[in-house]
């Protein structure tokens, strides 16, 4: 049978030493659903030394197969490095984690040069792999329904045909959101998480109801029955989606921490008995769920110097601070002990949880399709600095072009040139021209090739070279290099986004959908200049920043220049 569902997440357990990807979803009916996939494998790849037989090299790598984790295929492949012809090892192997074992034993073998892919997590190789991403619709051919009790779903499937259909559907299911928020008691400032109890969970829901959990008076243990009701609400409610404001930085990692205290266990996930941990960017995973940090996304808000919650809900306008409770952290304990003051504190951590859900009104849509472009799902996205989500974009892009992606390599700042800035002109002005470039940086690249697969090292006639003036840096004019292939399809992407939103009503859910994806394409194509000249690229190229702010600077300069011969000053 044939299903459609949405994705939400992806991850993997080991069965009777058998990987297998766990897919959480929604199906178009509603059901919250799990799909496995017991049919994939991990692998890495091997960069021969020149001059080394890489049939050779794969014949002494089948030699390392241990039992715990066989090798079970080793083939010499076609594939391209910095877009040039290379022949890669291409070795498969039974479980995840012995993915790095091997990656160092192969190191070791003479004539090696490279061991790469090694270091991509095993469900988000599935998903690159499989041309999936989260929040996105899918069909596929499966076998089921079946019934296993340590999901908390409603129907668990198993893939038959490993083929995913993408579907031209913009609007997600109704999924459910729950935002939280705690309260500790801290009479002693920052509050300590084997004495201090959780004193209030504020709880609301995306049908707008709200609820509040509150311990217990002169209780030995004061919050035991609190986050026990608490595990309880979720199961209950079962939200696709938890949202918190610095929930990842705190009220996590102290639920937690008193669940350990108090011999509880945090079973809050869609698996039975998997607890919330941390896991890649620092983000709290919950099994099966989507755990979001609204902060992290308000970090992005220039505008904003004071991150605190009620700043910046103030400045979106989803809750003025003239309208709402206002308590500073360290008296919060004195609220509590004041049963007169107590209703003061309860309004206070109302309002904190409603602004909290309004923020994920805001904030979720954009995070939605930055999930959907760069293949990262939606409790990764917000935690991942701008530079990790380009990077997953070109990984993805890497293998639809048949580029091995290369390794993250510990470097030292490399300062260099920037733009170019202008000192204004003091004063109150009048008939002000702006002079906007479209994509400047994107579109600076994309006309020059530029890119660490085009760069010529040495001489290169201005036939087949663009040379950059001012550094004398040289770029291939052909083939086109993998930088301006991406950002080529980035723009072209949304400026097909952005046809699509002149033919709806700009009030309809799907006019809002497309806006939130149209900026998300903005941001990654933005981004792609500031990565080459990150340290912690993989596709790091300090050359092309350098060769994309001297165009800019010169692109400036000639407009100057434009606008002074018309008269401007």
């Amino acid at each position: 049978m044939r299903i459609r569902f949405y994705l939400l997440d992806a991850s993997y357990e080991v069965s009777g030493r058998v990987p297998v990807i766990i897919l959480w979803g929604v199906k178009d009916d509603g059901k919250r659903i799990v799909i496995k996939d017991d049919t994939f494998r991990p692998y890495f790849y091997v960069l021969p030394e020149e001059g080394y037989n890489p049939q050779d090299i794969a014949n002494r790598i089948k030699l390392l197969s241990k039992g715990a984790s066989p090798i079970i295929k080793v083939e010499v492949v076609d594939k391209k490095y910095y877009g040039r012809p290379v022949k890669a090892v291409r070795v498969v192997t039974m479980i995840p984690e012995y993915v790095r074992e091997y990656r160092e034993e192969v190191k070791r073998i003479k004539g090696v040069k490279e061991v790469l892919e090694a270091d991509i997590r095993f469900a988000m190789r599935y998903l690159i792999d499989k041309d999936i991403t989260p929040c996105t619709w899918y069909e596929v051919e499966v076998e089921g329904p079946f019934k296993e009790g340590k999901y908390r779903v409603e129907e668990v499937y198993r893939v038959k045909d490993g083929t995913f259909k993408k579907l031209d559907i913009s609007l997600p299911p109704k999924l459910k959101v729950l935002a939280f928020d705690i309260e500790v008691y801290n009479p002693r400032g920052a509050p300590r998480h084997d004495k201090d109890p959780i004193i209030i969970v504020s709880l609301m829901n995306s049908e707008g109801e709200v609820k509040q959990l509150l311990a217990k008076d002169d209780a030995e243990k004061p919050d035991y029955d609190l986050i026990k009701e608490f595990i309880r609400y979720v199961h209950d409610y079962d939200p696709d989606i938890i949202v918190g404001y610095n929930s990842n930085g705190f009220d996590w990692p102290y639920l937690l921490q008193r669940s350990n205290v108090l011999g509880i266990q945090l079973d809050v996930g869609r698996v039975r008995g998997g607890i919330p941990r941390t896991s890649v960017y620092g983000h709290i995973s919950v099994p099966g769920r989507l755990n979001v940090d609204l902060y992290n996304f308000a970090e992005e808000i220039p505008e904003v110097k004071i991150k605190s919650l009620e700043e910046v809900s103030d400045y979106l306008g989803i809750m003025k601070k003239s309208e709402r409770v206002l308590i500073p952290w360290y008296e919060l304990y004195k609220y509590w002990d004041d049963k007169s003051k107590r209703d003061i504190l309860l309004k206070y951590a109302r309002d904190d949880v409603v602004s909290t859900m309004g923020l994920a009104e805001k904030f979720l849509p954009f995070a939605m399709q930055l999930s959907s472009l760069t293949g990262l799902p939606l409790d990764q996205v917000g935690a991942a600095s701008v530079g990790f989500r380009l990077e997953w974009y070109l990984m993805r892009a890497a293998y639809k072009f048949n580029e091995l992606v290369p390794n993250r390599v510990e470097r030292p700042y490399e300062p260099y040139r920037g733009a170019i800035v202008l000192e204004p002109e003091r004063g109150v002005h009048e008939n002000i021209a702006v002079l906007d470039f479209s994509a400047m940086y994107p579109n600076l690249m994309i006309k020059y090739n530029i890119g660490p697969d085009t760069f010529v090292y040495g001489e290169c006639s201005e036939e087949e070279c663009y040379i950059i003036p001012g550094l004398g840096y040289r770029f291939r004019k052909h083939p086109p290099g993998f930088y301006k292939m991406v950002l080529e399809t980035l723009l072209k992407l949304r400026k097909k986004v952005r046809e699509e939103m002149k033919k709806l009503p700009k009030d309809s859910p799907e006019y809002r959908v497309l806006d939130e994806r149209q900026k998300a394409l903005k941001v990654l194509a933005n981004a792609s200049y500031g990565y080459m000249g990150w340290v912690g690229a993989r596709w790091y190229f300090r050359e092309g920043a350098e060769a994309v702010t001297a165009l800019g600077r010169e692109t400036i300069r000639r407009a100057i220049d434009i606008a002074k011969s018309l008269g401007l000053k």
